[in-house]
């Protein structure tokens, strides 16, 4: 990680193991705990976080089945590399943001969404059905109410991300929505189109995907989503930079 990063907060955990993991997985994100690193021991850490053993036990289950930490005997609890990460596990996603995110976070992020939404929006609009077609509807009459710094705004952004996914009729690129979410998050929070010009670019390439779905219209649909990703992935660099400079 670089320094210039930017924390975007997200939701806390709701048990206690799950708070502990999630504790744990943003420090060893952030590199308080370095890759190959051993963690501290059982007393010391169920001190640190006021739990019971086996709350700690199930926390580092947890981690170890995301890819960040594997357990040996006689080695203790290791931090691994990060190419063993999970990155499409949502919690690792959402510990990044909490972590803090700089511009090598966004481009891995822009270029899995590269590799992967326009070849689904081309599926969508050969496979789309007319209920998959009036869910994106719904999300774009959505975005347009909604003001643009808004969540509602953000959710309804996710929604028909996730709708036209599922439209592709492929369920790999169904489990893409926790990678999509972290994107749109990352956006919502960094680079929001609150300028006029901003917003009507945003909606008006939203708007020619959903018209090239409907038009069973595969490369235009294509084109489109790879404009709005990389239009999403300028405001992301610029929002970086202008944190950096202050």
């Amino acid at each position: 990680m670089s320094s210039h990063i930017v924390v975007i907060p997200t939701r806390r955990a709701h048990s206690n193991h799950a708070e502990v993991a999630r504790s744990i997985g943003i420090d060893i994100i952030a590199g308080r705990y370095p890759e190959g690193a051993r963690l501290p021991g059982d007393a010391e850490l169920t001190a640190m976080f006021g739990v019971s053993r086996p709350v700690l036990r199930e926390s580092v289950k947890t981690l170890v089945a995301k890819g960040l930490l594997s357990t040996k005997a006689r080695v203790g609890t290791v931090v691994r590399e990060r190419s063993d990460w999970n990155m499409f596990d949502a919690d690792v996603l959402a510990w990044h943001l909490d972590a803090g995110i700089d511009k090598r976070f966004l481009a891995d992020l822009a270029e899995i969404r590269l590799a992967v939404e326009p070849r689904a929006a081309a599926l969508a609009a050969e496979r789309r059905s007319d209920d998959d077609l009036a869910a994106m509807r719904a999300a774009m009459e959505r975005m347009t109410q909604e003001p643009s710094t808004s969540i509602a705004f953000a959710e309804a952004d996710l929604s028909l991300h996730v709708a036209l996914a599922n439209a592709s009729g492929n369920p790999f690129m169904r489990s893409i929505g926790a990678v999509i979410e972290a994107a749109l998050r990352a956006s919502f929070v960094l680079s929001a189109p609150v300028e006029t010009a901003d917003r009507e670019t945003v909606l008006s390439w939203h708007q020619r995907i959903i018209d090239a779905i409907a038009a069973h219209d595969a490369e235009a649909a294509s084109a489109a989503m790879i404009e709005v990703i990389y239009n999403g992935r300028r405001r992301h660099a610029l929002a970086v930079e202008r944190t950096a400079r202050k």
